[in-house]
């Protein structure tokens, strides 16, 4: 999982500042021991106690040093792999989105046709997520067959979710204005749509696009457990020999791509949708001058009324990040070993595959249905809590507000960045290799990945409080740890219940795929009845996983408008 940006709720929808919520409210009460009772039910489920939580990370750091040091003899395998797993993330996205365009359109109150297709087209945005994507990729192998082709097609199907959603908040937020006065001239409704919502979303739509891609790369690398291509095979297969160097060294090689894309990503996304620091105060000189050479080219533009807009750096670098994109995406097509052309053929097998899983046969394994989603409730839960115990001081020494030393800081964040690097299903393969097979090994990988995410969203929530209540209780004498109880925390507690909700409801839906490698939940069962074939207990387990999850999601959505 990336980093995703989760708004402040020390504002209220009209944008004006609100005081922030007190523990004594009812909902955020009744929120919080619902939590505390939900996470202690778990703890007990799992059989988590504090000897098996240190000595798992015991019997990991053992592990890790019998891996070291790595054996990079397999090296060319593994950079053929993980080459793989990239052009599978970059082609999956664009199915993604170029699927989610027209949803997005059908689906925003403010160009939706007729109050119908707005209500289908949000209930597939709305399903394409409801599933994972491991889930999806274990499914669409039966049909499709060993390799990338059944990865790249879940990978696009449940980014539609993400993407489609996320493309019509952006055109729902556009400003009327501009449509009011080009339909005032007698255009008609899709010239409005391109005249002038169009280029409003374009930033914004590019930044989800990189975004997307970013997350889709570390699903897309462990694809390969449940054969849908990617250097999770390779990982898979050499873990499987305890062959533990050359796996090492194939994690090491994905775990370092991961980073360097993510940081070009992320460079991208801040610089195309205006993220990036544009006040003059925090500009260097090469910004500075740049941005006076765009003004130069804006005044002369208008001065002289040229019709096409002109040539300033947001416009080079969105349209270099076009051409880059299209140019990767060619050589990805033509070096991936899939069917292109031909791939219609695939769609009736398809078709037929899904069929297979209906009617679903909840008899046969509705004992282990049930404990299979008991215990992937309670992983769940446990993790978050765990991950949130780590984040908090994590999160506290990466706020440049709260910490004065730069090199702190620094130290903080580039912890969190490296250990991002590594999909969470890698480290849940590491922790059954060292653990064994169980719902622990499995809380543990969660727990460090909820721990980095929630670091860096605790961290952001710190930086966005208001300084004026800090000054007025600085001015008093306090300390900075009577600054920070008293001025800090009420502000950033509302963000950080969102938070956490919005963390239990990510780490619920990863949970339900842990299985897969072994780490306890439902997957296990799922995994077990695709390998002999038994569809119509995948179809139960399937219906299970997808009613759990958007139950999770509506009752998450409710609880974090109750906070808002």
């Amino acid at each position: 999982m990336s980093g995703a940006h989760v708004e402040p709720l020390t504002k209220n929808r009209a944008g004006r500042p609100r005081q922030p919520k007190n523990w004594r409210n009812p909902t955020l009460l009744a929120i919080t021991i619902g939590f505390v009772v939900a996470t202690a039910w778990s703890w007990n489920f799992i059989d988590m106690t504090l000897l098996t939580l240190f000595g798992g990370l015991s019997d990991l750091g053992n592990l890790l040093v019998y891996m070291f040091p790595p054996i990079f003899d397999n090296f060319p395998e593994a950079l053929r792999a993980t080459i793989e797993t990239i052009w599978m993330a970059l082609i999956g996205t664009t199915i993604a989105v170029v699927l989610s365009v027209p949803l997005a359109f059908l689906a925003a109150r403010n160009t939706s046709p007729h109050p119908l297709v707005f209500a289908v087209a949000r209930g597939v945005i709305t399903l394409t997520r409801a599933v994972p994507t491991l889930v999806l990729a274990a499914v669409f192998s039966i049909s499709l067959g060993i390799g990338p082709f059944p990865g790249i097609v879940a990978l696009g199907l449940h980014s539609v979710g993400m993407i489609g959603k996320l493309f019509t908040e952006a055109i729902e937020s556009t400003e009327f204005a501009p449509r009011e006065a080009v339909l005032s001239t007698g255009a008609g409704k899709w010239q409005t749509i391109l005249a002038t919502i169009i280029p409003q979303i374009i930033p914004s739509c590019i930044g989800t696009a990189l975004y997307r891609l970013d997350i889709n790369l570390r699903e897309s690398a462990v694809l390969g457990f449940v054969g849908a291509g990617g250097v999770g095979f390779l990982i898979q297969t050499e873990l499987r020999g305890l062959d533990y160097q050359r796996a090492i060294s194939a994690v090491s090689v994905i775990f370092i791509t991961i980073t360097l894309i993510e940081l070009i990503s992320t460079r991208l996304r801040a610089s195309i949708i205006g993220d990036h620091l544009s006040t003059p105060t925090k500009q260097n000189a090469r910004s500075l001058a740049r941005v006076a050479r765009d003004q130069r080219l804006i005044e002369a533009a208008i001065s002289t009324r040229r019709l096409t807009p002109p040539w300033i750096y947001e416009r080079i670098l969105r349209v270099g990040t076009g051409l880059m994109f299209l140019s990767l995406l060619v050589v990805a097509l033509f070096t991936i070993d899939m069917p292109i052309i031909s791939a219609y053929k695939y769609g009736d097998d398809l078709v037929r595959s899904i069929g297979r899983l209906y009617p679903p046969d909840f008899t046969f394994a509705r004992a282990e249905l049930i404990q299979g989603m008991l215990e992937t409730t309670a992983i769940g839960f446990t993790a978050t809590l765990l991950g949130l115990v780590i984040a908090i001081p994590l999160g506290i020494l990466s706020a440049r507000n709260i910490i004065l030393r730069r090199s702190v800081i620094l130290l903080s964040r580039g912890v969190l960045l490296l250990i991002r690097g590594l999909p969470e299903l890698i480290v849940a393969v590491l922790f059954v290799a060292a653990m064994g097979l169980g719902p622990v090994p499995g809380t543990l990988a969660l727990t460090i990945g909820t721990a980095t995410f929630m670091a860096k969203l605790i961290g952001d929530a710190l930086e966005e409080v208001q300084e004026a209540p800090r000054e007025g209780v600085s001015a008093t004498g306090a300390t900075r740890v009577q600054e920070f109880i008293s001025a800090v925390l009420p502000q950033a507690l509302p963000n950080l219940v969102s938070q956490t909700l919005y963390m239990l409801d990510v780490n619920l839906r990863s949970s339900t795929v842990l299985g897969i490698v072994g780490g306890g939940g439902i997957g296990f069962l799922l995994l077990g009845s695709i390998r002999v074939l038994d569809e119509a207990t995948v179809g139960a387990i399937i219906i299970t996983i997808f009613l759990l999850v958007y139950a999770i999601e509506l009752l998450g959505t409710f609880v974090r408008w109750m906070v808002e």
